[in-house]
């Protein structure tokens, strides 16, 4: 399906840099669909988990644009830039280069993880052209994050977490035994899919290749936080977002359901939905149910739009 929609590339330059931008658009647009820009998380695992959400450009009519975001991927990298540099602020200027780069006025934004947070970062700021947000899989604070963790972490075998205890506090998280236990944990709570999807090793691999805006803003993996990301929360700003917001998580989700809730209780135009049997990526474990779930709500929002304009 993917394959046979029309598909571009291009870079757009963002601070002497380049960050590299994928536009796929349908074969027959929807006059009233709006465009529709995906955040991919990380922060630096690059658009290619995130890739089959291109299949709502076909079925909704409508463009849907993707981009690495600095520091990953096809975009520029900055192995030697300092920790300071990287800041949520630096992404919510970058998304809108690029849009205004493409020229675009009215849109949507769907963010995954770290995208689903640096989306309530733009619809905080209440960008006039916003006319949804989709935060997937993403929580309303880092301690809200951690706590979700612990949690499911105690759920492993006992032999499992000690060593992933043991290993954090002497700072030697390579180990195969804690990485075996990280692995296990990735299985159970971030993607349920097995083998692994290729999409998924893609963005894994070049993550991992030049891992600087992980490391520097998350830490060494899912649930050992301790990158510059650490005390981020939005929760108090929450009241802010105007745009209407749909929330959505999985069952087994590593973003458990106390860490998005604050989205649900503090905006004003807000629904959630969850996904039975399927972790934090929803999208790559059940892509025809969430898109079909997307979709329904970006045709909503469409609608709502054209009738204001």
């Amino acid at each position: 399906m993917l394959a046979s929609m029309p598909c571009t590339t291009r870079t757009v330059p963002f601070r002497g840099h380049e960050t590299w931008v994928q536009v796929t658009t349908p074969e027959t647009a929807h006059p009233d669909a709006l465009p529709l820009f995906v955040l991919h998380g990380g922060p630096g695992m690059a658009h290619n988990y995130v890739a089959n959400i291109a299949a709502l450009a076909d079925e909704t009519g409508r463009s849907v644009i993707h981009y690495d975001q600095l520091g990953c991927g096809n975009s520029t990298h900055l192995p030697d830039a300092p920790a300071e540099f990287w800041t949520p602020e630096l992404f919510v200027d970058e998304f809108h280069t690029v849009r205004t780069a493409l020229g675009i006025d009215r849109y949507h934004v769907l963010g995954q993880s770290w995208g689903g947070m640096l989306g309530a970062e733009i619809a905080v700021r209440e960008p006039a052209g916003l006319a949804s947000l989709s935060i997937c899989n993403s929580p309303a604070s880092m301690q809200l994050w951690l706590h979700g963790a612990a949690e499911l972490r105690a759920q492993l075998p006992p032999d499992m977490l000690g060593a992933m205890r043991r290993h954090e506090a002497d700072g030697t998280v390579a180990d195969p035994t804690y990485l075996a236990a990280t692995q296990e944990f990735y299985r159970r709570h971030v993607c349920r899919v097995t083998p692994m999807p290729k999409d998924f090793a893609d963005s894994e691999a070049q993550m991992v290749a030049d891992p600087t805006v992980y490391y520097t803003m998350n830490g060494p993996n899912e649930f050992h936080v301790i990158g510059t990301l650490r005390d981020w929360s939005i929760i108090d700003r929450l009241a802010a977002i105007t745009a209407p917001v749909l929330v959505v998580a999985g069952e087994f989700d590593e973003a458990t359901p106390a860490t998005w809730q604050p989205y649900v209780d503090n905006i004003a135009d807000v629904r959630s939905h969850v996904f039975p049997d399927s972790s934090h990526c929803t999208h790559l474990e059940k892509p025809e149910e969430f898109r079909a779930v997307i979709a329904e709500f970006l045709h909503e929002h469409d609608l709502a739009t054209a009738a204001r304009v």
